[in-house]
């Protein structure tokens, strides 16, 4: 049970690099996306009320809360350990950039009302306000916090740790060179020293060998004794 605890947390395991740079962006566009209706209107490109730091319930529900949503995912990727941080700041900023992208059509429903009409005097500065504050920003959202759900949701090899190397055997011992094989001096018994003669005659042939050369040598003694 304790060696399956183990491999599961190893497993939601990560290192904190993986999300560092995708939070660090997610932090950006979210401080953009809550900031910018507020220190908009200094450069001549807001929604109305054109006043710097104006404040209204609509700019709240549609443009600050996605926006801190959006850097509150980034700040858990930067400091997540494991997966499950991780995808949880992805997720976040995923359904708050989708906020960006729909939360204008749908505030009339919610009776949070309108976030204001852009101050462009050409079609050109009206599609570029409407990319900048909402449907953009919350797209590019959605694309990183996508990315940091893909790669927080599979293990990566670099992820699986690598198993100790397993201890050098001893080497293994030739029979009879052990010294516990070794025969004392003093033995009364030693190990019998084979032969080096080239085949040697073994059995009866060996017997009949033998034989047939003694008589050989009493046939050819004289005198001959049959004689």
């Amino acid at each position: 049970m304790n060696y399956a605890r183990n491999d599961h947390a190893s497993g939601l395991s990560m290192p904190r690099s993986r999300g560092a740079v995708s939070g660090l962006l997610l932090v950006i566009l979210g401080a953009w996306g809550a900031l910018i209706p507020f220190v908009g209107p200094h450069f001549n490109f807001a929604y109305t009320p054109d006043r710097d730091w104006a404040w209204s319930s609509a700019r709240g529900w549609l443009e600050v809360l996605p926006g801190a949503a959006t850097v509150a995912g980034g700040l858990l990727l930067i400091i997540a350990g494991n997966r499950v941080s991780a995808m949880l700041g992805g997720w976040l900023a995923v359904l708050a950039g989708a906020w960006f992208v729909v939360g204008g059509e749908i505030a009339p429903l919610l009776g949070i009302g309108s976030a204001g009409d852009p101050i462009a005097a050409t079609d050109r500065k009206r599609a570029a306000l409407e990319v900048s504050y909402f449907s953009g920003l919350g797209a590019l959202i959605i694309f990183v916090g996508g990315v940091v759900l893909a790669r927080t949701a599979v293990r990566l090899a670099r992820d699986v740790p690598t198993s100790p190397e397993p201890a050098a055997s001893a080497p293994a011992v030739e029979p009879y060179r052990d010294p516990e094989y070794q025969v004392s001096p003093d033995a009364l018994t030693k190990p019998r020293v084979m032969s080096t003669e080239a085949d040697p005659k073994r059995g009866w042939r060996r017997h009949r060998a033998g034989s047939a050369a003694r008589s050989g040598a009493a046939y050819l003694r004289w005198p001959h004794p049959q004689q």
